[in-house]
């Protein structure tokens, strides 16, 4: 039985020729990310800006005006209200009222209660509260995790390999980064905690394919030590691409089940991670190697692997 083969045997694609498209494309996707981000912003979940919430599901469609009038009759103050998953299924967040979990159960008894009335098919899926302090401390402890996730591995490659291959890397999470959150500015879809270990988990998946593409590199660049940086670079990512492929491939189909069988609670987070694995299989192929000819790396970097051997000239 002969074995699957994503990327057949001898291909040599050139990536390095279109690096400058590349490079245009990603840094078209990432100042639109910023200005999704600045402009519309996050619609933060209630992990982050504190407050009650409740998704409610109905059988049939429901107007979020006639919803929110009922809401915000019961004077607990001016409510949000957004569809979730589809138009019979609605997220309503209520601030916090004043006192312990007796007087927020009181507010959580009586807009179901009103809500029941106009409604008798709604359905009460789940109920979260979070306090504006402990919100606080979730958005600050979110950004410092992703800050000190991608420091680290920028220090784990300049000290693997040297400091253009961190500077590659970095550039490239980045990217993978921000048009992560950039989809999120535009589609609105809820940020809450489960997006943030989405985007953690991207980041360490970016990284080790990097660094596979890299150590390929490095070797190459020992071992080729006359071969031209973008013919070197070439081949170092043919050889891996079987690699990438096959895994990026595995991922995709078991989150695109997931993306369709999940359900909405699950919904963003597989987005998140879908979305992050492609643009990161993108950045890794076409962005961070190829940026290694800008930052001057050639096959003066590294020493040779064994000086008493013959130099290897030429491609495999």
């Amino acid at each position: 039985m002969r074995l699957l083969k994503l990327v057949p045997d001898n291909t040599n694609i050139g990536f390095v020729r279109v690096r400058w498209v590349a490079f245009a494309i990603t840094v078209v996707l990432t100042l639109s990310s910023i200005a999704l981000l600045a402009t519309r912003g996050l619609n933060l979940g209630v992990d982050f800006v504190g407050g009650l919430m409740m998704e409610v599901k109905f059988e049939e469609s429901v107007k979020l005006d006639e919803l929110r009038d009922t809401v915000d009759g019961l004077g607990f103050g001016s409510s949000a209200l957004q569809n979730f998953g589809g138009p019979d299924t609605v997220l309503v967040r209520l601030p916090l009222p004043p006192g312990d979990d007796a007087a927020v159960q009181k507010v959580v008894q009586q807009v179901q209660t009103a809500i029941s009335e106009n409604h008798e098919d709604a359905t009460f899926r789940r109920v979260e509260t979070v306090s504006g302090k402990v919100s606080e401390e979730l958005i600050r402890d979110g950004i410092i995790a992703i800050v000190l996730s991608m420091g680290a591995i920028a220090l784990f490659t300049w000290f693997r390999f040297e400091w253009h291959f961190g500077v590659s890397t970095i550039v490239a999470l980045v990217h993978d980064v921000t048009v992560t959150l950039g989809f999120f500015a535009l589609t609105q879809l809820e940020f809450d905690l489960n997006i943030v270990a989405a985007v953690l988990t991207i980041i360490g998946y970016s990284l080790n394919d990097k660094v596979v593409v890299d150590d390929r590199i490095r070797e190459n660049l020992r071992k080729y030590r006359q071969m031209e940086i973008g013919s070197l670079i070439d081949l170092s990512v043919n050889e891996t691409l079987s690699r990438t492929v096959a895994t990026t491939m595995a991922l995709i189909l078991a989150l695109g089940s997931l993306l369709l069988l999940g359900g909405n609670v699950l919904f963003g987070f597989t987005a998140a991670m879908l979305l992050g694995i492609v643009i990161g299989t993108y950045s890794s192929i076409f962005v961070s190697s190829s940026l290694l000819i800008s930052l001057g790396v050639g096959p003066h970097t590294f020493a040779p692997a064994d000086t008493g051997t013959a130099e290897k000239v030429g491609s495999r």
